[in-house]
C-alpha cells in the first residue's frame, strides 16, 4: 500500500505548491468537521498566518536567517531552487512565489481509504485544504491564471459539478514532474507499466481551497461545506477521544493516524496468493503474526501537537493503546511510573543524560513471548543458542546459567549520560565518552555473563585480570574490530565493566567510568544546571519512568566543529552522499560563538497511563533571545 500512497502524494503535491499558507474564515470548520469518516491521516495547521508570525521568531528560524548563515543558506537555497522549485514552475506553469501568500487560515493534507481494501489497484485518497481568507480574491485570481495557462498548453481539463460545487479537474502524471523526476515514466524500459494519469480536482468554495486525487475523495469536504449530514472524522469516537485529550488549547498545529483501520487494511485478505501456499505462509508470518505478536494489533491510534508559546516549544506524542489490551513492544515500553530524574553522581558538564524505569526481566519475558508467537522456530534456536552458551561456559563455571545469571538478575532502571567529544574528527565524535549504568540484583553475575558471551564473538585475552580502583574492580572485555572507511582492518576496542552499589556500569571510555566509582556525588550536578528543573515541569516532571536532558548549546558546538571539520575528514566526507554535496558546504559555516545564543537545551517525558503511552519534548527559549 506503500506504493500507492507515494504515488497520489507527489501527484498531487502541485496541489501543496498551489498554497503553501494559510488563514480562517469564520465560515470555514476546522478540518477535522471537513475531513471523511475514512480518513487514515491527517496534519493541520489552524491558522497558517499565526504560524508564521511564530516562525520569524522561533530561535530555528532566526539561526538560519542569520547575518552569520549567509553564505551556508543562499548555497543551499540556490540548489533548492534550481533542483525543485524552477523544474516544479516549468512543469505546472506556474510561480511558486505567486502562491507563498495564500495560506493564511487552515491548511490541512490527509490521506484517506477511497473505497480500497488493501489489496486492490484503488490508491488512497489525497485531500489538501487551504484556506487564504482575506486572500480570497489573490487566490481566485491565481487560480483562474493557472487554468487558463494550463488550457493554452493542451493539458486535458474539464468541469465537475459535485454537492453544487464546480470543480476543475486536470489529469496529471509523473511525466508531468519529469524536471524534478529527471526522467519521464516512459524512460523506465520498454517493458515498463504505462502510468495511469491521475486527476485532481480543486475548487475554492468562498476562501477555502479544496483539492484531491479524485472525485470520490473531495465529494465528502464538498458535501459538508455546502450543509450536507454524512460522517465526518470528528465523529469517529476515537479521535473524539484524542481530541479532548491530546489537541487541547489551540496547537500551532497537529496530527492524527487511524492506526486500527490501517492495520486493518495491511491484514491479508482470505484470497490473497490464492493456490501459492508458501506466498500465503509469507503473508501470514509478515502481517497477521507480526502485528499480533508484537502488540501493534492493539494501537488504536497515534497523535502529536506542537504547540509554540514566549516560553518555549512543546510537542506531545500520544499512542492510544489501552492498558487491558496492550501487549508486546506496546507493553514493553509503557514505563512504569517511578523516578527518572538524574542522579547526584551525574556531573554538570555530562551534555547528554536519559533515564528509563524498564522492567528488565518483565522485557525479556514479553521478548520470548513475542518471538514464540512470530514462529516456534525462532523461539527455539535463540534457546539453543543460549543453551550452548550454557554448555561452554560451564565448561569453566559448571553453575553457570545465563538465564538467571543475566536475564534474572535484570532491575528495572536503566541510566546513560555522555560528554562532549575530546577532538573535532568523525572519530572523536563517534568514541565521546558515555557511561550505561544498568540496574542489577547481583553485579558479579552479570559481568561473568557478558565476558562469557563476549568470548562467544571475540576472542579474549585469558591473562588479562581486572583492576582494582578505589575498592571495585574494573574488568576489560576486548571487542571485534570494526573495519576502517579506508576498508584496512580496524583497531579492536575495549568495553570496561565495573559494579558500584546496585548498578553494572558499562562504558568504552575509563576516564567517565572512573569518575563515576569514584564520585557518590558530583560537585557540580547536572540536576542543578539552571533551568532543567523549570523545563522538566513542561513535561510532566520526572516521575512518569522516562526523563531525558541534552544540553543543545554544547552538543551543536561539537557538531559544528565536527562539520567545519569535514572538508579533511575523509570518513566524514563519504557519510555525506555524493548528491548532497553540492547542497551543502559545511565549511560555510559561522564560528559557532557567533551563533550560540540560538541554542540552550532540551528535555523529554514520558509515562504510560490506562488509556496510551504519551512522550512529552520542550524546548525552552534560550535566555539569550529573551
Amino acid at each position: 500500500m506503500t506504493t500507492k500512497i507515494l504515488r497520489p502524494l507527489c501527484l498531487a503535491a502541485f496541489a501543496a505548491t498551489l498554497t503553501f499558507a494559510t488563514s480562517t474564515r469564520a465560515a470555514i470548520a476546522p478540518a477535522e468537521n471537513l475531513l471523511p469518516a475514512d480518513t487514515l491521516a491527517f496534519f493541520t495547521v489552524p491558522d497558517a498566518a499565526n504560524l508564521r508570525t511564530v516562525w520569524k521568531t522561533s530561535p530555528q528560524v532566526m539561526f538560519w536567517n542569520d547575518d552569520a548563515m549567509k553564505a551556508f543558506h543562499d548555497k543551499f537555497c540556490a540548489k533548492l531552487n534550481e533542483k525543485f522549485v524552477a523544474p516544479l514552475e516549468k512543469d505546472l506553469g506556474l510561480k511558486v512565489a505567486d502562491f507563498l501568500a495564500l495560506p493564511q487560515g487552515q491548511f490541512t493534507l490527509a490521506i484517506t481509504v477511497n473505497g480500497s481494501n488493501g489489496h486492490d489497484d484503488i490508491p488512497p485518497g489525497v485531500l489538501l485544504l487551504l484556506d487564504a481568507k482575506d486572500k480570497s480574491d489573490l487566490l481566485k485570481t491565481n487560480l483562474a491564471a493557472l487554468t487558463k495557462k494550463w488550457t493554452a498548453a493542451g493539458r486535458t481539463m474539464r468541469s465537475e459539478k459535485i454537492h453544487g460545487l464546480t470543480f476543475t479537474v486536470v489529469q496529471l502524471s509523473s511525466n508531468d514532474f519529469s524536471g524534478i523526476m529527471h526522467k519521464k515514466a516512459a524512460d523506465a524500459g520498454a517493458d515498463a507499466k504505462p502510468v495511469k494519469p491521475t486527476e485532481i480536482y480543486f475548487t475554492q468554495y468562498e476562501s477555502l481551497l479544496v483539492a484531491g486525487n479524485g472525485a470520490s475523495v473531495v465529494d465528502a469536504v464538498a458535501a459538508h461545506l455546502t450543509g450536507g449530514s454524512i460522517p465526518a472524522i470528528a465523529d469517529d469516537a476515537t479521535f473524539a477521544g484524542d481530541k479532548l485529550s491530546q489537541f487541547h488549547d489551540s496547537p500551532t498545529y497537529y496530527g492524527w493516524f487511524n492506526a486500527a483501520k490501517t492495520i486493518s487494511l495491511m491484514m491479508p485478505s482470505s484470497d490473497d496468493s490464492a493456490g501459492d501456499p508458501t506466498a500465503s505462509a509469507m503473508a501470514s508470518l509478515n502481517a497477521s503474526k507480526m502485528l499480533g505478536a508484537t502488540g501493534l494489533g492493539g494501537l488504536k491510534s497515534a497523535s502529536f501537537a506542537l504547540r509554540e508559546a514566549p516560553v518555549g516549544s512543546s510537542l506531545a506524542l500520544h499512542l492510544n493503546a489501552p492498558e487491558t489490551t496492550r501487549t508486546g513492544l506496546l507493553k514493553i515500553i509503557a514505563l512504569a511510573q517511578k523516578d527518572a530524574g538524574i542522579p547526584a553522581f551525574v556531573p554538570a558538564d555530562a551534555i547528554k543524560f536519559s533515564r528509563f524505569r524498564i522492567d528488565g526481566k518483565q522485557t525479556w519475558a514479553e521478548l520470548q513471548k513475542m518471538i514464540a508467537a512470530i514462529s516456534p522456530q525462532w523461539i527455539a534456536s535463540l534457546n539453543a543458542v543460549i543453551d550452548m552458551g550454557n554448555t561452554l561456559a560451564q565448561q569453566k563455571d559448571p553453575g553457570f546459567d545465563l538465564r538467571q545469571n543475566l536475564f534474572g538478575n535484570l532491575g528495572d532502571d536503566v541510566i546513560v549520560y555522555g560528554k562532549a567529544p575530546t577532538g573535532d574528527t568523525l572519530a572523536d565524535f563517534a568514541k565521546a565518552p558515555a557511561i550505561y549504568l544498568v540496574a542489577v540484583s547481583n553485579p558479579e553475575q552479570v559481568i561473568n555473563s557478558v565476558k562469557n558471551i563476549a568470548s562467544l564473538m571475540s576472542p579474549q585475552d585469558a591473562s588479562a585480570a581486572p583492576r582494582d580502583f578505589l575498592g571495585h574492580k574494573i574488568y576489560t572485555i576486548t571487542l571485534r574490530a570494526k573495519p576502517a572507511a579506508d576498508g584496512s582492518a580496524g583497531v579492536p576496542e575495549s568495553l570496561y565493566l565495573s559494579a558500584s552499589s546496585s548498578y553494572l556500569a558499562l562504558s568504552k571510555n575509563t576516564t567517565i567510568l572512573e569518575e563515576y566509582l569514584r564520585t557518590p556525588e558530583a560537585a557540580k550536578p547536572l540536576r542543578d544546571a539552571p533551568g532543567i528543573a523549570d523545563a522538566a515541569s513542561h513535561v510532566g516532571g520526572t516521575g512518569g519512568g522516562l526523563f531525558t536532558v541534552e544540553n543543545q548549546r554544547e552538543s551543536m558546538r561539537a557538531a559544528f566543529k565536527l562539520l567545519k571539520n569535514s572538508a579533511s575528514d575523509s570518513a566524514m566526507t563519504m557519510m555525506i552522499p555524493p548528491a548532497a554535496r553540492d547542497w551543502v558546504d559545511f565549511t560555510l559555516l559561522p564560528d559557532y560563538e557567533t551563533v550560540a545564543k540560538y541554542f540552550y537545551l532540551s528535555v523529554v517525558g514520558g509515562k504510560a497511563d490506562a488509556d496510551g503511552l504519551t512522550l512529552k519534548i520542550f524546548a525552552p527559549r534560550p535566555p539569550q533571545l529573551n
